[in-house]
């Protein structure tokens, strides 16, 4: 079989991500190097095998690989038709660096949750207009990583507060066009963003992202009632584009945007 090197990256608007990294190598192998971000890997076909403080790891499908920033790895194929891997570099915002060491003791999550949790983030990421869904799906990430990495308890100032989800909604209600990130609404409300998630998503039984979404999609069907064509309904709607539009249309109506204005 001959050698092959699929790759596919990009920079997606989200903070705390410096880059978006899809790959597929039958025989190619990283020699030893580092990263100034955290590297935070899934593997979806065969296998990697890889060195990092001088101990050989390996990251079967089932596992999620978090590699420290500043420590040296390398990585080469550990099954005949080599790998297909998924990495999101992450900075220090995310994961801080005193949490390198309990990296370097321990860099594979077998936690098919978490693997769950990586897969949909990449979905979010590879999705333009949906990078609320993405900072939250990152955000959830971020914390069950913490977890693993040290069994941290929340803060006692982290205990339930009713009035923080609807003040989370007000807010969410207020930006429905322009939206809002998960960094500014957690700055604009004092909170931290996983606590935000947490709360909002326990009251309402409901993530902002998806919250947001369904009500940009309630008003969009407000708009093609009205008669406007699904190109304008995207835009006054706040979504990316049109193919943005009849994505989460057609998963919360079952139909496309089209298809709902003409059986007006």
């Amino acid at each position: 079989m001959a050698a092959r090197q699929e790759v596919t990256a990009w920079r997606p608007r989200v903070p705390g991500v410096t880059e978006v990294f899809h790959a597929h190598f039958t025989e190619y192998a990283y020699p030893m190097h580092v990263h100034d971000a955290w590297t935070l890997l899934i593997v979806d076909d065969g296998a990697v095998r890889y060195d990092l403080d001088r101990h050989e790891h390996g990251t079967p499908h089932d596992t999620v690989s978090l590699l420290p920033p500043h420590v040296p790895h390398n990585g080469s194929p550990a099954t005949p038709d080599g790998f297909r891997k998924r990495v999101v570099y992450l900075d220090s915002s995310r994961l801080g660096e005193e949490l390198i060491g309990a990296a370097v003791d321990g860099p594979d999550l077998r936690d098919p949750g978490l693997r769950r949790h990586v897969g949909r983030l990449h979905s979010a990421l590879a999705r333009p207009g949906d990078e609320l869904e993405a900072e939250s799906r990152l955000t959830v990430v971020g914390e069950r990583l913490r977890d693993h990495l040290r069994h941290r308890t929340d803060p006692p100032g982290a205990r339930r507060d009713p009035a923080l989800p609807r003040r989370l909604r007000e807010l969410l209600d207020a930006r429905l066009v322009e939206g809002v990130s998960l960094e500014e609404a957690a700055r604009l409300l004092h909170a931290h963003p996983a606590h935000l998630v947490r709360a909002f998503s326990g009251a309402y039984g409901i993530a902002p992202h998806q919250y947001l979404m369904s009500r940009r999609v309630g008003r969009a069907r407000r708009l093609l009632l009205d008669g406007l064509p699904p190109g304008e309904v995207a835009q006054v709607a706040g979504f990316y584009d049109q193919a943005h539009l009849t994505r989460h249309f057609k998963k919360l109506v079952g139909v496309t945007p089209g298809r709902y204005r003409s059986a007006r």
